[in-house]
């Protein structure tokens, strides 16, 4: 790769499986490197100190921002975090314009965007790499943290099945996309009208990825080694009624997990609504590894800035 071309995180589906495998290596790696500093402690050998990530915000976030800037601390750099309301990205600015004059002032950028083809545009006209942080079609960062956790748990990815039981959402696309890079298998329970692209499940088996689509969410997770769940209702969501009644079957519940492996995991990307897409239950169960999981997408996500900008 040429030194003048950025490496971009959009989707896992764009970057080689061994690229990934190296990206969750380096996650592992940094984490443990890590016992005993402070939150706010730079990491030993600082890989990122003097560069500057500009964090770009559509939508809200919780998760995205605290470990986006505390993972650049922890590297050595630093962050400029604005939001929908100072940019007007893409209004009062063409996203063209904002990724040639952000080029000139930061090492890399990560957007939280409304449309995944805004993000596709800035990533087109930036020199430096563009990270996504989440968009209507994907959640990549989010599924390398998943992975990592389940990792952690003392799991090899190969050997697992997974189910996914709810909406066939952003975050289960990437489920999908990372199925033909990691080698776990995939089942796939949602309404009618909720399934994931047909496409982009398609192609992730042209590429290998054992993907399965069943209705019955009780059957879906019949043996399982992990269950996962997102919220129902997603921000921009405007059907919520409606969502709430055709999702209501697909609650992640006790009955669910009984019929899963004994050792089998729940994961949530969080926000969670207990009694909703998920019971109490679970999600506060010995089963549940959701807060691991939440930490890990400060870990996974150093490792992707240092893939981004080849430190």
């Amino acid at each position: 790769m040429s030194q003048h071309t950025p490496r971009h995180f959009l989707s896992l589906a764009d970057i080689h499986a061994g690229e990934l495998r190296d990206i969750l290596d380096e996650a592992h790696r940094r984490k443990k490197a890590r016992a005993g500093f402070a939150k706010a402690q730079p990491d030993s050998d600082a890989p990122l100190s003097g560069h500057v990530l500009a964090m770009l915000f559509e939508k809200s976030s919780t998760r995205t921002r605290f470990s986006f800037e505390v993972g650049m601390m922890q590297l050595g750099g630093t962050s400029i975090t604005t939001s929908a309301d100072d940019m007007q990205l893409g209004r009062g600015e063409s996203i063209e314009d904002t990724a040639k004059v952000l080029s000139r002032f930061v090492d890399g950028i990560m957007l939280r965007a409304n449309d995944h083809n805004a993000l596709v545009a800035l990533a087109q006209n930036a020199t430096v790499p563009v990270i996504n942080g989440l968009t209507d079609y994907n959640h990549p960062c989010q599924i390398m943290a998943d992975l990592m956790t389940l990792e952690e748990q003392g799991r090899d990815l190969k050997d697992l099945r997974l189910a996914w039981v709810g909406d066939g959402n952003n975050v289960a696309m990437s489920f999908i996309n990372g199925a033909a890079k990691f080698g776990y298998q995939l089942v796939i329970s949602t309404p009618k009208g909720y399934g994931p692209s047909s496409q982009m499940v398609e192609r992730a088996r042209a590429e290998g990825a054992q993907i399965d689509l069943i209705d019955d969410p009780l059957a879906a997770c019949k043996n399982v080694d992990v269950v996962v769940a997102d919220t129902w209702v997603s921000m921009g969501d405007t059907d919520i009624d409606k969502r709430m009644r055709d999702l209501g079957d697909w609650q992640v519940n006790d009955a669910l997990m009984d019929v899963a492996a004994k050792d089998a995991l729940f994961l949530h990307c969080l926000p969670a609504h207990r009694g909703e897409e998920v019971a109490a239950s679970v999600i506060d169960g010995k089963q549940s590894v959701v807060f691991d999981e939440a930490e890990n997408r400060l870990h996974a996500q150093k490792a992707i800035l240092k893939w981004c900008l080849d430190k």
